[in-house]
């Protein structure tokens, strides 16, 4: 048990008194890397400002879910990586025509995306849904507790900032679908792909999305994340790669479950496997773990 669930009533006491004079400041945050598998560096709370995190998701995420497009699939309630996979599967089939005509897939990145978001920006696409004043300077402390003094980015640890990045990236979203007019569009946090017949089309569509992003959200492209390419290729989207007859795990994904099956985690593997033509993978695992387990 934590030191602060050792005082829980007069912790959250004490919080509540805090946030109601208006005297509440956020604390430090502990640094950390984690590999999963590329190297991050996340960002932990302490318990008390974690309190808050959650309180403010969720008095304001119901404001902005309502305005989501269908398309977004990062941490939303019903959606996931398993719908966006899906989701995509259906793109592909309805623009093929169940596989009749030649489909291209243009999937992007956006390059640093949380290290990138700007506050001000940010700040402003919030309070065009928030009137409340004491809401909003919570939220503004919130945003600025990480990277005040560049004015950018938010930490991967804290859940508020899995609301922010997709009220930030709702912007790229509209644009997508309102002012390009595109159909077949899905976004996973900032992963997002394009689904069309035309190849030239979807070069066509890299400029306007790269100038939107540098002009209105001070992002950009990752210069070695855009590429186009067919379904019989294969699409590689949430760590599935989708081709016409079958979808399968992405092999460092294979590799890496191999690796670190046990019988403690083998049933969320076992899941991963149960979204793709993963039978025989999923009795390697099955053994990769007996034998863990046994050693």
């Amino acid at each position: 048990m934590s030191e602060y669930q050792k005082q829980l009533r007069q912790n959250l006491a004490e919080l509540h008194d805090s946030l109601v004079s208006g005297h509440y400041k956020h604390a430090a945050y502990q640094r950390f890397t984690i590999c999963d598998p590329k190297q991050r560096q996340i960002h932990k709370a302490t318990v008390g400002d974690r309190v808050v995190h959650q309180a403010i998701v969720t008095a304001i995420e119901p404001l902005f879910e309502k305005r989501f497009i269908y398309d977004s699939y990062s941490c939303r309630i019903g959606k996931g990586t398993h719908v966006g996979v899906t989701r995509l599967k259906t793109f592909l089939r309805q623009e093929s025509r169940n596989n009749t005509h030649k489909v291209y897939v243009l999937k992007c990145d956006v390059r640093k995306f949380f290290a990138s978001i700007d506050h001000e920006i940010l700040l402003r696409l919030i309070t065009r849904c928030i009137e409340d004043d004491a809401t909003l300077e919570l939220v503004r402390t919130i945003i600025l507790s990480h990277g005040a003094e560049t004015g950018k980015g938010i930490p991967l640890g804290n859940v508020t900032s899995q609301l922010f990045a997709n009220i930030y990236l709702h912007e790229l979203d509209w644009f997508m679908k309102q002012t390009l007019g595109i159909r077949h569009y899905g976004r996973y946090c900032d992963d997002f792909v394009v689904v069309s017949t035309d190849q030239a089309y979807l070069e066509s569509l890299i400029d306007p999305i790269r100038t939107f992003l540098r002009t209105e959200l001070h992002l950009d492209l990752h210069p070695h994340k855009v590429e186009i390419r067919s379904w019989n290729q294969g699409v590689d989207f949430l760590g599935y790669v989708l081709r016409p007859y079958a979808t399968t795990l992405r092999g460092k994904t294979r590799q890496r479950m191999i690796a670190r099956v046990t019988e403690q985690n083998i049933s969320s593997y076992l899941g991963l496997c149960g979204h793709a033509n993963a039978y025989r993978l999923s009795q390697i695992v099955r053994v990769s773990a007996w034998r863990r387990d046994k050693s």
